[in-house]
């Protein structure tokens, strides 16, 4: 696997968030990633709720329970994405960031704290419980990873052959381990930014991902909770 590629899994942060509500159903839980995979595999192919819904009263189960995880992904991503909780306290970190390096007026800041705050919103479940860690790159491994391609290229009508070894790599990398260090997490992070073409982050931000643990620690429970005021987590 290229350099390249496995800059990509860091692309995606909130794995756990997507994935913890339904970790008794194995197969579903660990499909809400296959957006942020396909983003690695390929940028072209989307896995759509539309393509999704289709298959949800599919009597292959594999395929049906595929499909519940993608549109899970995708309806999360909705409402945390848009709920005032995210969207203040993103602008609250760039505004940070923007102190803390002058002259950076442009995209990153913004960026850097959108993909932080769901960093460290994983890095929350881990730090109370490292079971929860295990058991969920323990369901990945379970599942046999041609079963998923095969039902991912059924979604969306567009196949490829690469998904199987990216979320086989995925489970062998465990890289969400790495959020709770600090130094490893800036180093995840400038991993990102150079796969979105933005200059790396300074070694000094590792004192300002601290701080902003606790922000978003002392968030949590506005962070995850939707608009609606139902709570498909754990806290």
């Amino acid at each position: 696997m290229s350099k390249l590629t496995l800059i990509g899994y860091a692309a995606a942060m909130n794995f756990l968030c997507h994935a913890i509500p339904y970790l008794d159903q194995p197969l579903m839980a660990m499909c809400t990633g296959v957006p942020d995979w396909l983003s690695v595999v390929d940028r072209k192919i989307r896995a759509r709720r539309k393509m999704a819904e289709v298959h949800l009263d599919s009597d292959d189960n594999e395929l049906q329970q595929v499909a519940h995880g993608i549109i899970r992904h995708i309806d999360d991503d909705h409402w945390f994405h848009g709920s005032e909780a995210f969207v203040t306290t993103n602008l609250e970190l760039a505004v940070q960031l923007r102190d803390r390096l002058p002259g950076d007026s442009g995209f990153r800041p913004m960026f850097v704290g959108h993909i932080i705050i769901e960093m460290l919103l994983d890095a929350g479940w881990l730090r109370r419980d490292p079971s929860i860690g295990k058991r969920y790159y323990d369901s990945i491994i379970a599942q046999d990873a041609n079963v998923i391609q095969r039902c991912v290229n059924t979604i969306t009508g567009k196949p490829t052959e690469k998904l199987a070894g990216v979320v086989e790599k995925y489970a062998e990398i465990r890289f969400l381990f790495d959020y709770l260090d600090y130094d490893l997490l800036l180093m995840r992070l400038n991993q990102v930014m150079k796969r979105v073409g933005l200059s790396a982050l300074p070694d000094e931000l590792t004192g300002w991902l601290a701080e902003t643990d606790k922000l978003v620690e002392s968030r949590r429970q506005e962070l995850l909770t939707p608009s609606d005021g139902g709570n498909p987590f754990k806290f």
